[in-house]
């Protein structure tokens, strides 16, 4: 944190008279900075977590798109988007991490508060305007076209078969009761993985990780934040997160009337629900065998782990 301020001098010209720590998200931390009585939010991916490069790979080909959609779609004052730097860029780094800079949102994180009927409505309404849009947006798309790849699934092959004699102890006792089940996913994953890539789908924009811990109320306003996993995609990667919550009905009647000949693809659900259950459980792993974790941390990603194992064995 200390060489946050020349960073911020160096790359905005930004002369630092305040940070503040702020709860961060799952993959980066976070910070208020004051310059002067103007307040920024910046987040910090740290090159020491083994998780970085996944979440920072593509900043500079989602970004523009997210650009995009604030100046010219429905989506305008919904989401935020970087502070360039002197220079044009959409981030700046040094030896210890990634930096995004954005001006601060004065408002609340919705988390694990209930939305209310009026959030409901601007979120599935905001669903609806995102998935409006693809790859014949003025913006190239192509690197954040699915091509129903799973990256992260070679590794944690290897961790379950052949290295889980390996793992360190903790690890160990919590995974081995779930082998047979999280192999069992793995297998049907792949399977949809290559049947998925030779159908002819159609992709629009989504955002990927549709979650309270993802709204932000500011003001009269709700807003879509954390836009690192921006995808051109069936529409089912961002529907996952919406059809088991009690307000899907609601949100198919007020869909369809944008997108009139929809109909959930039960394969690509499939795909979208199990890929991310996998991928969180080897995010949960990854941290585990990868990064430097104090006592109580690796216990609460031992916690969040074991509930994910208990899901898919229950």
């Amino acid at each position: 944190m200390d060489k946050i301020p020349n960073l911020l001098k160096e790359h905005y010209d930004l002369e630092i008279t305040n940070i503040l720590p702020q709860r961060g998200g799952w993959a980066a931390l976070a910070f208020k900075v004051y310059c002067g009585k103007q307040a920024f939010f910046l987040k910090v991916y740290e090159k020491s977590r083994a998780s970085t490069p996944k979440w920072t790979a593509l900043i500079d080909q989602y970004v523009p798109i997210t650009v995009w959609l604030m100046q010219h779609s429905g989506l305008k004052g919904k989401l935020p988007v970087p502070v360039p730097t002197q220079t044009g860029d959409y981030k700046c780094e040094n030896d210890e991490g990634i930096y995004l800079l954005y001006e601060y949102i004065e408002g609340e994180t919705i988390g694990e508060k209930a939305l209310t009927a009026g959030q409901i409505g601007e979120l599935l309404n905001m669903i609806a305007e995102l998935h409006l849009y693809g790859e014949e947006i003025p913006v190239e798309t192509k690197a954040l076209k699915e091509d129903f790849t799973v990256p992260f699934l070679p590794q944690l092959r290897v961790a379950l078969d052949r290295e889980v004699c390996t793992l360190p102890r903790d690890l160990k006792e919590l995974i081995t009761p779930h082998l047979k089940q999280v192999n069992e996913l793995a297998g049907t994953v792949e399977k949809l993985s290559v049947d998925l890539k030779s159908r002819n789908l159609r992709m629009a924009l989504c955002h990927t990780d549709l979650h309270p811990w993802n709204l932000m109320q500011s003001g009269g306003q709700l807003m879509l934040i954390d836009w690192e996993g921006l995808k051109l995609a069936p529409v089912e990667a961002d529907l996952m997160f919406l059809i088991d919550e009690p307000y899907y009905d609601d949100f198919a009647h007020i869909y369809r009337k944008v997108h009139h000949d929809f109909a959930i693809n039960p394969d690509v659900l499939q795909f979208y629900r199990y890929r991310r259950k996998l991928e969180d459980i080897w995010e949960f792993m990854e941290q585990l065998l990868f990064d430097r974790q104090e006592a109580q941390e690796r216990a609460t990603t031992l916690n969040h782990l074991s509930k994910e194992l208990n899901e898919i064995s229950g």
